[in-house]
């Protein structure tokens, strides 16, 4: 191949709809630049034979699907990496699926590429999917779009096919910002304009894919806020040595740099800058690094290290673009964990500002975010984080949000600007704090957040409970779920986004009563696990008391104190709990107690005697 002359790297990815050929261009790309070996020819040749979909033909996309699922269905699953080069690049090109449940897996390869290559079939157009990976593209920071009207010959080569879908493209991207977009008519079967300039299209005056990748500029790069270094461990193998270990991002460090700790603000300066292979006089973008400190100061894990002249945003509560990866609805005041580079915090989101649709990128108005939408929303953390903007810093502005009970990540997203309403808040400290009122009422505050299906007995065993504490002194106060809906909360629905709000609600409010050193009994059938996760976390340990009032969907329809089952049964109540709309049963409650075997009044024994034990 010979030495590399003026030789760049380019990272791009391929991406549209499912089989727009995305996979076939990039392997016939690589076998007509010669650019595999002889014996990947011979096993490309085979592979063709046992999982190939070009009848007695080569399928290129072989060299590029490498699962076996995908071989086997002729799509691509997973994002495949691939790396190439030729006398004029080098490439890094992420070929990403097509299918709208592998989005996700698109958001990936698009988050460090510099320009993206989107196929569209000339016989289909523009499509949702089209529309999706181009708005995300954009999202994340994409400039440049080189547009491929793939299968050219299933339309006879023609121009004015081309010439319509390169013009309703441009349409739609008009209202995106990037700086570039080009379009080439091609064949990626047959290799038309891939590699050379085909002679079945003589009205195309342009480039071909190759010679385009070759010649493109694609800017400095995404980084423009200062030197940023995410704090991924902190290093200490003996009392004499102190480091802190990560990735380099934005701009170089220096030993002397003066540098601040994120989010508290603690300044010092570099002393070194360490690699297994011995100190650097400088650590540019992309280098793993352990910088030690001038100075003593605290740093841990997910903290930000920066240049003193470049801050970053220190806030718990930001605007971002979301991108909802997950089959599971995102509920406003539903908790995540979000992760930020190296940092990671209690998160949710506190409003749904709108959603965006993709064809139009007009702004929706929704409560909640479906699988594969993007919204634009405002999100709050249990404590502040150092984070940029994304378009100035992916590294500390892109985030992914994680189910807190399966380890799912759900969502993806990127941080537009912190939100300045939280820093012009501060906690007021109280003279007179939980300690000294529950020392003055002598109790130990606590809630008991009593949860079951409507009929399994929860006000019934929690006003007897309430009674009872009351008769030996205790100060009290019970939070009903009917009482509270006719009150604070009665302007809230049963939709699960309205059910995950009440719960916020009363937890915020049972908080409260916790602080002024009571004992508050919740009696709410609070249906999902993550919303009373919710609730404890806002207690202190051996606060919170998940009481678990269970009796049989049977028994509960037998009772029906309120006449609500029979309701739900003939269609009159939508989104009722246990009928309509699901259980989730605690998986570890301080205490059970089923009511088709335990009388009320057992049962109120059995919760102050778990009181007692405490």
């Amino acid at each position: 191949m010979g030495a590399l002359q003026n030789n760049t790297q380019l990272r791009f990815l391929t991406c549209g709809s499912v089989d727009d050929g995305k996979s076939t261009l990039i392997g016939r790309l690589l076998h007509d630049a010669h650019l595999i070996l002889d014996d990947q020819s011979q096993s490309l040749e085979a592979d063709s034979k046992r999982f190939g979909t070009v009848k007695d033909g080569i399928d290129y996309a072989l060299l590029v699907d490498g699962l076996e699922a995908e071989r086997e269905q002729g799509i691509t699953i997973d994002v495949a990496y691939r790396y190439f080069q030729t006398p004029k690049r080098s490439f890094i090109v992420a070929d990403t699926p097509g299918h709208e449940q592998y989005t996700r897996n698109m958001a990936t390869g698009a988050s460090t590429a510099e320009l993206a290559v989107i196929l569209v079939d000339a016989r289909k157009g523009l499509l949702t999917q089209t529309r999706r990976h181009s708005f995300i593209a954009h999202l994340l920071g994409i400039r440049h779009v080189l547009l491929c009207v793939n299968k050219m010959d299933l339309v006879d080569y023609a121009e004015d096919v081309f010439a319509a879908i390169e013009r309703d493209y441009l349409a739609f991207a008009a209202a995106l910002d990037f700086e570039s977009v080009s379009a080439v008519p091609v064949s990626a079967l047959n290799g038309d304009n891939v590699t050379a300039k085909s002679g079945q299209m003589p009205w195309f005056n342009g480039k071909c894919v190759l010679d385009f990748l070759e010649t493109v500029q694609v800017g400095a790069g995404k980084d423009s806020a200062g030197a940023r270094l995410p704090v991924q461990w902190v290093c200490r193998p003996d009392g004499d040595f102190r480091g802190f270990a990560g990735n380099v991002s934005g701009a170089a460090l220096r030993p002397g740099d003066a540098v601040v700790i994120e989010p508290d603000g603690a300044p010092t300066s570099i002393q070194s800058i360490e690699t297994y292979d011995g100190n650097l006089d400088v650590a540019v973008p992309g280098q793993a690094v352990t910088l030690t400190l001038a100075d003593d100061v605290d740093v841990a894990r997910g903290d930000v290290i920066r240049h003193a002249d470049s801050p970053t945003q220190t806030s718990d509560q930001v605007q971002a673009h979301l991108i909802w990866m997950s089959p599971q609805a995102m509920i406003p005041g539903r908790q995540y964990e979000i992760k930020i580079a190296a940092a990671s915090a209690r998160a949710w989101v506190s409003d749904l500002r709108y959603a965006i649709n993709v064809n139009t990128l007009e702004h929706v108005a929704q409560k909640t975010l479906s699988l594969n939408d993007v919204g634009v929303c405002n999100l709050s953390f249990d404590r502040r984080l150092a984070v940029d903007a994304y378009k100035a810093c992916p590294r500390t502005g892109a985030f992914i949000l994680i189910d807190r009970e399966t380890n799912e990540t759900v969502g993806a997203g990127m941080i537009d600007f912190a939100l300045r309403r939280s820093l012009n808040l501060t906690r007021q400290k109280l003279s007179l704090d939980k300690e000294v009122r529950s020392e003055s009422l002598r109790q130990k505050p606590a809630v008991l957040w009593f949860t079951g299906l409507s009929g399994a007995g929860k006000s019934t065993v929690a006003n007897i409970v309430d009674q009872k504490l009351h008769l030996a002194g205790r100060h009290t106060y019970m939070l009903d779920g009917d009482n509270v809906r006719h009150g604070l909360n009665r302007d809230l629905g049963f939709t699960d986004a309205d059910r995950v709000e009440n719960i916020r609600r009363i937890a915020e409010v049972a908080k409260l009563f916790v602080d002024a050193g009571m004992i508050v009994l919740v009696s709410a059938i609070s249906p999902f696990r993550s919303d009373r996760d919710m609730a404890r976390d806002l207690m202190q340990p051996g606060e919170f008391f998940e009481i678990h009032v269970d009796a049989s969907l049977e028994t509960c329809e037998q009772r029906d104190p309120k006449g609500l089952y029979a309701r739900a049964r003939r269609g009159e109540i939508a989104n009722f709990t246990g009928i309509s709309s699901p259980y989730e049963v605690p998986k570890a409650a301080e205490l059970r107690i089923d009511t088709d075997a335990v009388d009320p009044e057992s049962a109120a024994d059995m919760i102050i005697k778990l009181l007692d034990k405490r």
